[in-house]
């Protein structure tokens, strides 16, 4: 099996959390994984499979992490991907989250022609200390509960389909 890319874009590192302990399980499986923030990723031909996460805000993906998927619809395809959002806080189930929590709209024609095997979302932190003022009001205002709400035993379940599936391959 070729290397594994697991990429991600983190603004305050709950995805490269995510992303990391995805690798993880990966290597745990026997597979070459490389865990990169997703605006360091020059290149993704040298990669036979592509976990790509981003943080989510307001149903956008961040920057780095929509121009990797649109260098990964240009590619040459064949490529297994699985994508990723994460953000949503709160207790609750995220596959109840509306339309445009997996992929944003605007990136869904992309990730359309890419084919991923899988889309999750995963719920994401709320730490008031590390917000810019502005965002720290809104939060106030929408009463957010500040919090830690990955579902780690959720992500790395995630992770085991993906070692799973690409166990297979080889």
């Amino acid at each position: 099996m070729d290397q594994v890319l697991v990429a991600y874009a983190s603004k305050y590192g709950a995805t490269a959390g995510i992303a990391e302990r995805i690798g993880r399980i990966l290597r745990e499986a026997g597979l070459p994984v490389e865990v990169l923030p997703a605006g360091k990723v020059r290149d993704v031909t040298p990669y036979g499979a592509v976990v790509l996460g981003s943080a989510a805000y307001i149903f956008h993906w961040r920057r780095e992490a929509a121009r990797l998927l649109k260098a990964l619809a240009a590619a040459p395809s064949g490529r297994p991907v699985w994508l990723f959002s994460s953000g949503p806080t709160g207790e609750g189930d995220t596959d109840a989250f509306p339309e445009g929590a997996k992929v944003p709209k605007g990136l869904q024609p992309v990730a359309d022609r890419i084919a991923p095997r899988d889309m999750a979302v995963f719920a994401g932190v709320l730490d008031l200390a590390k917000l810019g003022w502005i965002e720290r009001f809104v939060m106030n205002k929408m009463q957010a509960v500040p919090g830690d709400y990955r579902d780690w035993e959720a992500i790395e379940a995630w992770a085991r389909t993906i070692a799973q599936a690409l166990q297979a391959t080889v």
